[in-house]
């Protein structure tokens, strides 16, 4: 405890309650006042409490660690992962290296390409998902986190952009 100038005495404080927000902004208050008083020794001792009661109280009240911008909820919220076998997709980019027992001709091939082509990437991801590897929609939402209605409304977007690129397109009629 250290002794006031008008020889009032400080509170001292034993307990300070549960952890809360409350408890911890009272205790910074406390000490805040008691920083005013003190020696340049006791200072750098108050100052640290000071700014941990102040760490734990934004800890406290945002649920997150301060300084951060994001949760570790939304840490790769800009990031879809996507779950695909390796030699399924080694199969589509290089049929001839992968041993699959895939039987594409080069054109054939192309062909795919050109008409997947139209879709954006999450149509095409939609698309590649459901049809080339017999998905159920709920895995497809559940992997790419979406729900299962836009995944149908991506697929049927995706059907018709490719019939309508079918029958423009002369590369693949």
């Amino acid at each position: 405890m250290i002794p006031d100038e008008d020889t009032e005495q400080t509170p001292v404080v034993t307990d300070l309650g549960g952890a809360t927000a409350l408890s911890y902004r009272k205790a910074r208050n406390i000490a805040a006042r008691l920083y005013k008083k003190a020696d340049a020794d006791d200072k750098k001792v108050i100052s640290g409490m000071v700014s941990d009661c102040e760490f734990v109280e934004e800890w406290l009240v945002t649920g997150r660690r301060p300084g951060n911008k994001r949760g570790v909820e939304r840490l790769a919220a800009y990031q879809r992962e996507k779950l695909v076998d390796p030699l399924r997709m080694q199969a589509y980019v290089s049929n001839s290296k992968a041993g699959s027992s895939s039987n594409l001709s080069d054109g054939e091939h192309f062909q795919i390409e050109e008409a997947l082509r139209v879709l954006t990437d999450l149509e095409r991801d939609c698309f590649l998902l459901s049809y080339g590897h017999c998905l159920p929609h709920s895995y497809i939402s559940d992997v790419m986190g979406l729900s299962r209605g836009n995944v149908s409304t991506l697929l049927q977007r995706a059907k018709e952009k490719i019939k309508e690129n079918r029958n423009n397109n002369l590369f693949l009629t």
